[in-house]
């Protein structure tokens, strides 16, 4: 089993064990949701008791002590489990930004909560520990980045001080003709960035050999290249070396500032479901 497969064991175990009024809830409630999780720590499960006082923590379990309202509880299954609105605000009140930012952009791509929700959650728990934070994490979702890594792009693009850029943005030809849809896009640089993900590869090796992958892959940086983008590609040890990274995108901006640049760019809606943020290849 997957690490999130055993969490889900464990989880269903503690819960069985537990009172009936308890209920499964942030990084636990994530993992019965289906949403991804990126360093965060599964060893225990996590359940919310609807009460003041009285939280612990087990080998096994850490049970929670807060409000919990009857309309941020749903059925799935044998667990009682928060929303997925409740579920971000959590997560995002106790765990770091990053890994909050991973799970919440997630939940907005997936179409499994929104803005007005999240909105609400914040208000109901205004006053709580970690409310701040919780509020900088909803701030800066963002449900067009299409995978853990490109979430984790984000941050540190924005740790690192740049430019915020358009995500999934359309780049055509000076005709009008379609030459490829980017990841991160810098109008003011000149950059497109891509992270480039194994599930990337794995999913366009279903429909050819790696080698026409590979192929199809320079072509298509060749084609923005030869518009006057500058391109930089990221890996995810990359994003564990950010100030490389920085230095590889300041670099790429100097050339593009020395570049003139063709064609046109569209960036894609903010908030749009999840069936169209599927890269045309």
């Amino acid at each position: 089993m997957s690490t999130a497969q055993r969490h889900l064991v464990l989880t269903g175990a503690v819960a069985a064990g537990s009172s009936s009024a308890a209920v499964v809830s942030h990084v636990s409630a994530a993992v019965v949701h289906g949403l991804p999780v990126w360093s965060i720590p599964l060893a225990r499960a996590h359940l919310t008791r609807n009460r003041r006082t009285g939280a612990r923590t087990g080998r096994r379990v850490m049970m929670h002590a807060a409000s919990i309202e009857s309309d941020e509880v749903v059925q799935i299954g044998d667990l009682r489990v928060t929303t997925v609105g409740r579920t971000i605000v959590d997560l995002a009140r106790t765990v770091p930004f990053e890994q909050a930012v991973v799970v919440g952009d997630a939940a907005l791509r997936l179409g499994r909560t929104g803005r007005a929700e999240l909105a609400e959650q914040l208000v109901r728990a205004n006053g709580w520990p970690g409310c701040p934070a919780a509020r900088r994490v909803v701030d800066f979702l963002d449900g067009r980045a299409e995978s853990p890594g490109e979430s984790r792009s984000r941050v540190v693009l924005r740790t690192a001080g740049l430019p915020v850029p358009e995500l999934q943005s359309t780049v055509l030809d000076s005709d009008g003709g379609f030459v490829a849809r980017v990841d991160f896009l810098f109008p003011t640089l000149g950059v497109i960035g891509e992270f480039d993900g194994m599930v990337r590869y794995r999913r366009n090796f279903r429909h050819g050999s790696p080698e026409s992958t590979v192929v199809a892959e320079k072509l298509r940086e060749d084609a923005l290249r030869v518009l006057g983008w500058a391109v930089v590609r990221w890996t995810w040890p990359d994003l564990d070396t950010p100030d490389r990274l920085l230095t590889r995108l300041t670099r790429a901006a100097a050339f593009a500032h020395r570049t003139p640049r063709s064609g046109t760019w569209h960036p894609a809606d903010h908030e749009c479901p999840a069936a169209t943020h599927r890269r045309p290849k």
